[in-house]
């Protein structure tokens, strides 16, 4: 099954897709490998795991091992989860993932197109960028823009910079002012470290928790060294349905919005403060226009992926996330050509021209592991379940544009029957707790060769 429609690929082109965490439900990383296999693009990937779901793919052409500071290959960290490590990058990093590039390079054979999917492979790749002409083809970004749009503290300044809504943020310099920051924000508060990929294997540190006492965040602080990071503390935007929107947009290479579209969030893992487990594609001009002022603002060049919350007390898109890589529900903005932002970054980077988009109002992705926890969980006071707080006015009316599920696919059905073998071997382990976290620890790998034969 292929669905090129009108669009024409360069299929001698081949796609390396790169994921740098060790989270093998991660159902973005199979979206991009369905997304360009089908189009005739030939697809390599580094994923974490032989067992992983996305190995058993018939559009994978061969799986590489995720690089491991342990076997000495790799980016330099050993990851804990989705975007966690336990070190900052450093250029010796960077020089292991430059040399398995190099490698996959060899045995691929051709100038392939580089599709970072996690925050870390995304800056890693940014920074390799010069060192990899001719081997492989992706965004010319501005120097260190991909890291500093990912940084939770940097975005808050360029929010300030840029006059554009941010929930009220502080940064504290000790565990006093923590405390003190906590209190003046109003409890609870939200507390973030800026790079969550820097997080430790082991340590219980989460990317984002709801801090309910002075006492937690002077606590959380004196744990900064550990982080690797810094901690930040928000405004908890007012809870309720229908406020949680995300932005998907690709601009080219001459920086010009080539996709962009807009979705809302009706369910998600963990319920109210979790990934998507259910979006939509709906209209929202306010989003749209807010993600394209500040994507501009920046010469952002690439795939972007944008998170909102609006504030209901004033009416107020907030800025929440910037991730400078495809989202994991990316597949949800497949228009009527078949087009998505992995297709276009292909599409882009390969001189072909980018079809313009036909809006698909209505369509729905559903992630099926995460949608049947968010189904089976209590609503939460703090996000999805609670009364919509929306003007019915306002409601966009959209026609019906179909359903597209994360894992099973009828042309594609091997990942979604390997995703529910290690979702139930996982609860069995864990006695069900586990099922909404990625694991910690990565699987067994042989440096440098591919996880699954080249065929």
């Amino acid at each position: 099954m292929k669905d090129t429609a009108v669009v024409s690929f360069d299929s001698a082109v081949p796609a390396v897709l790169v994921r740098l965490d060790r989270n093998p439900f991660h159902h973005g990383t199979l979206g991009a490998v369905r997304s360009l296999g089908r189009a005739g693009i030939t697809v390599h990937a580094v994923i974490e795991s032989p067992r992983s779901p996305v190995a058993g793919s018939r559009y994978l052409r061969g799986a590489y091992p995720c690089p491991d500071r342990a076997s000495g290959d790799g980016a330099g960290h050993r990851a804990t989860g989705a975007g966690a490590w336990s070190e900052p990058v450093s250029d010796s990093e960077d020089e292991r993932l430059h040399e398995l590039l190099l490698r996959i390079s060899e045995r691929v054979g051709a100038p392939a197109v580089l599709v970072p999917l996690d925050d870390l492979s995304a800056i890693s790749a940014a920074r390799l960028r010069p060192r990899l002409a001719g081997r492989y083809l992706l965004p010319d970004q501005p120097p260190g823009l991909p890291e500093r749009v990912a940084d939770k503290a940097e975005l808050a300044a360029i929010c300030g910079a840029l006059g554009l809504p941010h929930p009220r943020t502080v940064v504290p310099d000790d565990a006093g002012e923590a405390a003190r920051a906590a209190s003046a924000l109003g409890l609870p508060v939200v507390a973030k470290w800026s790079r969550p990929w820097l997080l430790p294997e082991g340590s219980g540190l989460r990317s984002t928790v709801v801090v309910r006492s002075p006492r937690e965040a002077a606590e959380l602080f004196v744990r900064s060294a550990e982080a690797g990071s810094r901690l930040l503390l928000q405004r908890l935007l007012p809870p309720g349905r229908d406020l949680n929107w995300f932005f998907h947009g690709y601009r080219g290479r001459d920086g010009t919005l080539l996709m962009g579209a807009t979705g809302r969030k009706e369910r998600s893992w963990p319920v109210g403060a979790g990934l998507t487990a259910v979006g939509r594609w709906l209209p929202n001009p306010t989003v749209e226009r807010l993600a394209g002022e500040v994507t501009a603002a920046l010469g952002y060049r690439g795939i972007a992926d944008l998170d909102f919350r609006l504030d209901t007390s004033t009416g107020a898109y907030h800025l929440l996330d910037f991730n400078p890589r495809p989202g994991a529900q990316f597949r949800l903005f497949t228009d009527a050509s078949g087009t998505d932002v992995v297709r276009a970054l292909h599409l882009d980077l390969t001189g072909r021209p980018v079809p313009p988009q036909v809006p698909a109002y209505g369509r729905t992705f559903v992630v099926e592991n995460y949608a049947l926890l968010s189904l089976l969980s209590p609503p939460s006071p703090a996000g999805h379940g609670g009364p919509s707080r929306r003007p019915e006015a306002d409601r966009p009316v959209v026609r019906a544009g179909g359903t597209e599920t994360a894992w099973f696919a009828r042309d594609d059905p091997r990942p979604a029957y390997a995703m529910t073998a290690a979702w139930l071997r996982r609860a069995a382990r864990g006695g069900g707790r586990r099922l909404g976290n990625p694991p910690e620890k990565s699987e067994n790998r042989e440096s440098g060769e591919p996880l699954c034969r080249t065929w």
